[in-house]
């Protein structure tokens, strides 16, 4: 099972961490990433688990 943020625009710029174990880890690490996200050109995120849509868009602002 993983848990992934989707880019909203995609950036090439942007870290990608790929999956997390839980919805905590990678709720953990937007927490401490979402300003270096959105100076990359990332919008907004979305979290996914396992392929399926789990809430997002979110904005990245502050």
């Amino acid at each position: 099972m993983s848990w992934t943020w989707k880019y909203e625009p995609e950036s090439p710029e942007a870290e990608n961490p790929g999956d997390f174990p839980s919805q905590s880890d990678a709720e953990s690490w937007l927490g401490e990433a979402w300003r270096m996200l959105a100076e990359a050109g990332v919008a907004g995120v979305s979290l996914e688990h396992d392929g399926k849509h789990v809430y997002g868009p979110m904005p990245l602002e502050e």
